[in-house]
Formats: C-alpha cells, structure tokens, sequence
C-alpha cells in the first residue's frame, strides 16, 4: 500500500513512517519541521518539507496513496492556553485542508491522531469512547474539533474515517525541548543528573503511558482492519499510574533514590487519565506488550541522552 503520513518527522509519526516502509509499504512524509525532524526517518521513506495547509503540494502527494495518517499539529497542552488561535489554526484548519485534498485526489481513508485529552477531567474511570468529552485546555479543543470535521465531512464525501485517541505515548528518541518537555524524558534527564525531578500538583493526578511501538502497533492495524470506518478508538496502556509511582518507579530502573519536588503552586492538569481498551482489542486486535518498567529500561539502553 502507499501511505501519506502528515507530521510524519515527529516523535511519534516517524516511528510510525519507519514501520510501515519497514513493513514493505511506500511511504510518504510531510512535515514542516517547527517540532520534526527529518533525520528521524529511514532512507525507505520519502520526506517532503512543506505545511498541510499547501494543497498544491498535497495534491502531489496524494497520488496513488491509498491511506493518509493524519498526525500534524501542535501538541503543548501548556502554550495552547497562551496560543489558542494559532492551534486552532494547523489543528482544525489543517485538518480541513487534509481531508479536502484527499476529496480532490480520491484517497479512501485517513486515521487520524488524536488524543485522550478530549475527555478532560473525568472521575469515571477507565475512559470510554462513549463517555462525552469535557475537553480542558485549548489544545484537547482542538482536537476533538478536528475529530468532529473528519468524521462529519468524511462521511459526506465517502471516505473512510478512523480517530485513534492516543494516550501518553513516549520512548527513545522523543524530544526534551527546553519549554514544557514530556514528564517522562525530562523525570529521567533530571534524575540521571542526579537533580531532583519537578512535578506540578501534588503529584497524585494519574496518567496512562504507552511505549511507542505499542501505539505504533495500533495505528498500523487501523490502515487494514475491516469495520472501523467512522469508529473513535483509545489506544494507551490500560494502566492508571501517579506522578508519585512513576517516580518512584525510575528510581526502582536506575537503581537509586530519585528526590522529587512538588510545585503545587501550578496545576498538574486533569485529575485521572486511564484508557479503556476493549474496543481497540476488538477492532485493532491489539493488546500492548511494553510495560512501563520494560520501557523505561529501552530508553536508557538506546538512548544516549539518558545514558548512566
């Protein structure tokens, strides 16, 4: 098969990008590299530079694809509170722009990346595709806006639609920017230098991560799987882990005490994130296969940066 995979030189859409051309398919990225990086990419994969909101180039692009994965957007749930405009902007516009491509070419189905944002501060717990989302930040906005265009606008045109609500993906190689990094390669970076690592509440608040080639697995599955057209499917670990247990977990990896500051002058964000995973084991066959201790120790082992 031959896939387009938009913001496909980021963390997560180059391990994806990567799979795939692994896998024998044809690949193609576009990224306009305001957080991706090219060199992330196996010389399978064809790299464009470029930005989805240039239907001229995308146009391009969409020849022959027979699948777009839809990943390009601006992530930081911290600077979509200072910049709501601009995200709304490349992660609704941008969207919009994707899927009226793929109308002119004649692409038949598009997985878009999502994530679990969109169900905000929900009590109830484990998180179900079905509950309503009470999204709490710009950002989770912005998502379930374009989760909502693709599944409306896509039913119009007959494409073939599938969201996966991604959870708290990490693993090797994912970025450390200097303003608001990942919590966990900025907890490793902190604890390896022998710092003590700075989390904001009061570190009881919980959150569901998922090693990257576990999600990678996920979203592989959705490009072939039968039935999901129009489905919104969770893809995380299953697992409800604090703040508080995720240090003291490094600390368990690295074999040392880990010290651990609790700014609870700034909020840590929602109260409980923990995926429900019946209807990705039922649609997408998948079960994830890293724990987090599993995947912690992969980090430290292949990537330089958090090397002992």
């Amino acid at each position: 098969m031959k896939f387009l995979v938009t913001g496909g030189a980021g963390f997560l859409g180059a391990a994806l990008a990567n799979r795939l051309a692994d896998d024998g398919h044809e690949v193609r990225v576009i990224d306009d590299l305001s957080a991706g990086d090219p060199a992330r990419l196996s010389g399978k994969v064809l790299f464009t530079r470029g930005d989805v909101n240039d239907r001229p180039k995308l146009w391009t692009l969409l020849q022959g694809v027979d699948c777009v994965y839809h990943l390009a957007a601006r992530v930081s749930v911290a600077e979509s509170i200072l910049y709501p405009r601009e995200y709304n902007a490349t992660n609704v516009g941008g969207t919009v722009s994707v899927m009226e491509a793929m109308r002119d070419v004649g692409v038949r189905r598009v997985v878009l990346a999502s994530s679990g944002a969109v169900y905000g501060d929900n009590g109830a717990q484990p998180l179900k595709e079905t509950m309503t989302p009470d999204p709490a930040s710009p950002y989770a906005v912005s998502k379930l806006a374009a989760e909502f265009y693709v599944r409306t606008i896509g039913k119009l045109w007959g494409i073939e639609t599938v969201i996966l609500r991604v959870f708290n993906a990490y693993g090797p190689g994912q970025p450390l920017p200097a303003v608001h990094p990942p919590v966990i390669p900025r907890f490793l970076k902190q604890a390896i230098n022998g710092a003590s690592v700075v989390a904001f509440g009061d570190g009881r608040q919980t959150r569901d991560y998922v090693f990257i080639t576990d999600a990678v697995s996920a979203m592989v599955a959705a490009a072939f799987a039968d039935g999901v057209d129009r489905q919104i499917i969770n893809v995380g670990s299953g697992e409800e882990l604090s703040v508080r247990d995720l240090v003291n977990q490094i600390s368990h990896t690295l074999g040392k005490p880990v010290d651990a500051i609790y700014n609870t002058t700034e909020g840590g964000g929602v109260s409980r994130m923990r995926a429900d995973l019946s209807l990705a084991a039922s649609l997408l066959n998948y079960a994830p296969r890293v724990p987090l201790a599993e995947g912690l120790k992969r980090m430290i082992q292949s990537d330089p940066r958090f090397q002992i």
